[in-house]
């Protein structure tokens, strides 16, 4: 089976970075994307990074578009979101998620069947 383990969140002042990590497990393919949602208090789970296993395109949304990057160790077998200039409204639960063989459209790529447990990231201001 598919695992996803995140590390990495913890709390930051405005301005500061984390850098969150997401070692994976168990895929039978190498068409899988993996990726970073964030879950803040009260509203919908959001997708704010992906990366293509098959070839290492990626995604990101407009709200992190220059402040975070998405990378692959494929030794580590791990992913990594670097987060910079974090800002308090980037607070929230960060899942990885993981998916085989996605069809990317404008709002990334569509990550359904396996999840981690989640890292809290709290930005204060």
């Amino acid at each position: 089976d598919v695992q996803l383990v995140e590390s990495g969140g913890g709390l930051v002042q405005a301005g500061g970075s984390l850098r969150l990590s997401c070692a994976h497990s168990g895929f039978t393919f190498d068409d899988y994307d993996i990726g970073w949602f964030l879950q803040a208090p009260a509203k919908e789970r959001v997708e704010v990074a992906c990366i293509s296993k098959t070839d290492g395109v990626t995604y990101y949304a407009d709200s992190v578009e220059g402040r975070f990057t998405i990378s692959s160790d494929d030794a580590k077998g791990t992913v990594y979101l670097q987060m910079n200039s974090l800002k308090p409204e980037d607070t929230a639960l960060y899942y990885c998620a993981a998916d085989y063989d996605t069809e990317w459209g404008p709002s990334g790529c569509p990550l359904e069947n396996y999840w981690g447990q989640g890292t809290q990231v709290t930005v204060s201001s």
